[in-house]
């Protein structure tokens, strides 16, 4: 029985927590569908917005950014924070996300947009997955993210 229970709480102390709340508390905001952002995008830029999906990505560096997927294939939302305000663990992957913060719009010269755009087409393709998941057309133009204020990850 001390065995168990001794193993029960080192495991407890080296697993890396993924579910919790990170950030500020959610507000009570209903939440928006990607999908609909990505429709009509000018109207929410400047906004405070909550979104909802799985986590497709987690930066590997220093946990500064999840990746959120929308509600239509090929679609997802980056939510970003300052280094260290949050941290996401790499464990948060395949988890499902509530994350609230402003919509953001970020305007790409053609080498950055093609830079994204090949990263997003390799990950995928090192995922088994056909196609790209990042909506940013190779020729430049306009990305969206959220900058982050809060999130709860399940």
């Amino acid at each position: 029985m001390r065995v168990l229970i001794a193993t029960l709480l080192i495991a407890l102390c080296v697993t890396p927590a993924v579910a919790g709340e990170y950030g500020e508390k959610l507000s009570d905001a209903e939440v928006i569908k990607i999908s609909t952002l990505m429709e009509s995008p000018e109207e929410y830029v400047g906004k405070t917005v909550k979104v909802e999906g799985r986590v497709t990505g987690v930066c590997a560096h220093r946990g500064c950014w999840i990746e959120i997927a929308g509600d239509e294939d090929y679609q997802s939302l980056r939510f970003k924070v300052e280094d260290g305000v949050m941290v996401f663990p790499a464990e948060a992957m395949g988890h499902v996300a509530t994350a609230e913060g402003v919509f953001t719009k970020i305007e790409l010269t053609p080498e950055q947009a093609l830079a994204v755009h090949k990263a997003g087409c390799e990950k995928n393709k090192k995922e088994g997955e056909a196609g790209c998941s990042h909506g940013v057309p190779e020729e430049g133009g306009v990305a969206y993210q959220l900058a982050g204020l809060g999130a709860v990850v399940e």
